[in-house]
C-alpha cells in the first residue's frame, strides 16, 4: 500500500523553494504519496520566535546561508521581488497589510485539492525565488499555474467559499504535532525530518522502511 509523506511548507521560505526539485522525485523513486500541507511563515505565525530588531543574526545568517546552499546545489536565486510577506527589514515589523501570502498559502492548499500541490509549489516557488523580478503582476503567476495543468481563475474562484484558511491551521497545529515548528519539514509514520537538507536521511528512512521502486 502506498504511505504519505507529509510536507510542511511555506511560500516565504527559501529552504522551501529548495527542497521542492527532491520532493518531485520521492514519488519516482519510492511509492509514496508526498502530500504537500502548506503553512503560513513563522514571520506571520510567530513573530516573535525568530524576528527580534535587537537580534539580527538569526536573519543575517538565513539570508546568507540559503543563497550559499543554492549555489551549491546549482539553483538559480534572488532573494524575492516583491517579498511575499511584507516586512520592514529595519526594525523587524510585519505589515498587518499582507497581500500576497495568504493568496498564495491558499493557492497551495487549492492546488493539493486538485492533486497537484507538490508540481504546483515547485513551479510558483521557482518563480518567486528563481530571479522572477514582480512575479505577481503579468502573467507570470497564470503560467505557472498553467505548466501544472491548472488553471489560476478557477482555483481563485474555489477560494472565495472554501475553507482554505482552516485547513492552513490545521495544517500549521498537525506541523506542532508531529515535533517542529519550521520548514520544510517532511513528517513519514511521525517522524519528523526537518530542512532541506534532510532530504537525503529522509530517502534513507524509506529505504529502511521498504518503500524504494527498484
Amino acid at each position: 500500500m502506498t504511505e504519505s509523506v507529509d510536507v510542511y511548507w511555506s511560500f516565504r521560505s527559501p529552504y522551501s523553494y529548495l527542497v521542492t526539485p527532491d520532493l518531485l522525485k520521492l514519488a519516482k523513486d519510492f511509492d509514496v504519496d508526498v502530500n504537500l500541507r502548506v503553512v503560513l511563515p513563522i514571520a506571520i505565525r510567530n513573530k516573535a520566535a525568530l524576528f527580534d530588531a535587537s537580534n539580527r543574526k538569526p536573519t543575517q545568517y538565513i539570508l546568507m546561508d540559503w543563497e550559499r546552499r543554492a549555489e551549491f546545489l546549482g539553483r538559480p536565486h534572488a532573494w524575492p521581488n516583491p517579498d511575499p510577506v511584507v516586512q520592514d527589514y529595519q526594525t523587524m515589523a510585519v505589515s498587518e497589510d499582507q497581500p500576497y501570502i495568504f493568496r498564495l498559502s491558499q493557492l497551495g492548499v487549492e492546488a493539493q485539492r486538485c492533486g497537484q500541490g507538490i508540481n504546483f509549489v515547485a513551479a510558483v516557488s521557482h518563480l518567486i525565488f528563481g530571479g522572477t523580478a514582480n512575479w505577481h503582476q503579468g502573467d507570470h503567476l497564470n503560467q505557472a499555474t498553467a505548466s501544472c495543468g491548472l488553471d489560476l481563475e478557477s482555483m481563485e474562484a474555489a477560494m472565495e467559499s472554501g475553507d482554505h484558511l482552516a485547513e492552513i491551521e490545521r495544517n500549521q497545529d498537525a506541523l506542532e504535532e508531529a515535533g517542529h515548528w519550521g520548514v520544510p519539514t517532511m513528517v513519514i509514520r511521525g517522524e519528523p525530518f526537518f530542512g532541506q537538507d534532510r532530504i537525503d536521511t529522509l530517502r534513507w528512512r524509506l529505504g529502511l522502511l521498504g518503500l524504494s521502486k527498484k
